[in-house]
């Protein structure tokens, strides 16, 4: 037993980890009656997203490095493209004073944090329980909130009927504290596909599960395993002190002296002399046969979390891929995998904010303003409609490449390009060689790493050109002083 000496008698006295921030934690994750596969509460979720060290990051980090790349948004209309793709981006920005990104991070997160969660989209001023009107949205204030399932608990139970047209879908009507909600202000996500009659006690009802739910278990024992850090840490620096015991018979000089042997021992530091009799020895306490029974304890937990929730275990470990993403390592072919997953199951939610951002963008204001540059735009109804059907939004690759890896790309992307023109343009007419050209000179100013500048043709300019050209050699066929025509329009002479 150790006995620290009467000089260390007021450190003995008990730490309690009974604190408010003690309590949350460890009393629901470290009683026993956690087992593998005991439920998810909606309380013991929010706490393990709260406190939990795992716990935001099993719900925030896919989503966080799916979204760690913007979109490409392009709108493909004849006349001001780009002012239309800033105009939106700048929208989307704006979107609920936080932007469209967090909107739909919070949403998701929610989602996989409870199982379910909402995004209500309300207007000041006018009530919920009515349609959301698009076409007067523009003139709107509106407010975005995520809802989770206890804002919505007995709303969303979802209908176990299979006969009926609404099983295992949300309902339309969706009460929150009481206030109807129009279903068209809501999009409704779940985390995981609901089963039939299996009720998530986290999301209250008959839905999708908690990323928490199979992981349970074995988070809770990653907390054994912080507990077993801290007392790694506290005892690496205990000193073991073997000296020899006093008679039977101590007195108060005796028992002094031992604990001064041991106050000096303490004090000790480099540089300095400390003195023990021949027969005693010092040591620190041996933990050799603890580090690897330890780390593979420590690393079975994070795989075993990472394979209850569904996610490669780089993302949780935070491992560093030395190698990158450009070599094509397993690690990150299945991260990058797994990312595109959660893009594609975030792609619902940013098609619902996306309808609004377009209608708040493109206002009838934008519109005029947009026409004084360029009068031939078609009316604002016409214009607003093929804007919409032309918007794409493309997700960025997340396997990066490197520079020269790059431009051994692009180089043989252009020997193609040059072979398919060689090819077409002798068999088309001027406005199609004009054609054929403009869409060489847009893939060559697409190979960034090859070229430095921009090629700029003017395709009008170049068809007409070409066809009095033509014309002119015609004319020349027969006529052998007949002028050639007049010079390039992309020459140096124009």
């Amino acid at each position: 037993m150790y006995n620290s000496g009467p000089e260390q008698s007021d450190t003995q006295s008990t730490v309690s980890v009974g604190g408010q921030l003690g309590s949350v934690l460890t009393n629901l994750l470290m009683c026993g009656e956690i087992l593998p596969g005991s439920p998810l509460g909606y309380e013991l979720a929010k706490t393990i997203n709260s406190y939990h060290p795992l716990g935001a990051l099993l719900a925030d980090a896919p989503i966080t490095r799916a979204q760690s790349k913007k979109r490409e948004i392009s709108v493909p209309v004849i006349l001001g493209e780009q002012r239309i793709v800033e105009q939106f981006q700048k929208t989307y920005r704006e979107l609920g004073r936080v932007g469209g990104t967090i909107v739909i991070h919070n949403l998701v997160k929610t989602s996989r944090i409870y199982g379910i969660a909402s995004l209500a989209v309300g207007e000041r001023g006018k009530g919920t329980d009515t349609p959301l009107d698009l076409a007067k949205i523009a003139e709107s204030d509106l407010y975005f909130n995520v809802l989770d399932p206890l804002n919505t608990a007995g709303s969303l139970v979802l209908n176990q009927d299979p006969n009926s047209p609404d099983f295992l879908k949300p309902d339309d009507n969706v009460h929150v504290q009481g206030q109807a909600w129009h279903h068209s202000r809501l999009f409704v996500k779940m985390n995981e596909q609901p089963i039939y009659i299996e009720w998530s006690a986290s999301a209250f009802g008959f839905v999708g599960r908690s990323i928490y739910q199979r992981a349970l278990f074995p988070l809770k024992s990653f907390i054994q395993s912080m507990l077993t850090d801290d007392m790694v840490t506290r005892k690496a620096g205990l000193l073991i002190a073997k000296m020899e015991s006093p008679g039977s018979i101590i007195d108060n000089k005796i028992l002094n002296f031992f604990g001064i042997k041991r106050a000096a021992l303490k004090e000790g530091v480099t540089n300095q002399v400390a003195s023990i009799g021949v027969t005693e020895d010092i040591q620190t306490l041996n933990m050799q046969n603890l580090d690897k029974a330890f780390s593979a304890a420590r690393t079975n937990i994070l795989k075993n979390i990472a394979t209850a929730a569904g996610m490669p275990a780089s993302i949780i470990a935070q491992e560093t891929m030395t190698e990158g993403f450009g070599e094509g390592v397993e690690d990150a072919k299945k991260e990058v995998a797994y990312l595109n997953y959660i893009r594609e199951d975030m792609q619902p939610a940013y098609d619902f904010v996306d309808k609004i951002v377009m209608r708040q963008a493109w206002t009838k204001e934008f519109y005029d303003s947009l026409k004084v540059d360029y009068p031939k735009l078609a009316p604002y109804e016409t214009w607003l409609y093929e804007c919409i059907h032309a918007f794409t939004a493309v997700w960025p690759n997340l396997m990066e490449e490197a520079d020269s890896e790059k431009s051994k790309t692009e180089k043989v992307k252009m020997e193609a390009v040059i072979a398919v023109a060689e090819a077409v343009a002798t068999q088309c007419d001027p406005k199609n060689k004009a054609k054929v050209l403009a869409w060489v000179a847009d893939n060559v100013n697409a190979c960034e790493n090859l070229f430095a500048g921009n090629l700029d043709i003017d395709e009008d300019d170049l068809a007409e050109w070409a066809e009095e050209n033509d014309e002119m050699q015609q004319e020349a066929a027969t006529a052998a002083d007949k002028p050639s025509g007049r010079p390039r329009p992309f020459s140096a002479a124009s």
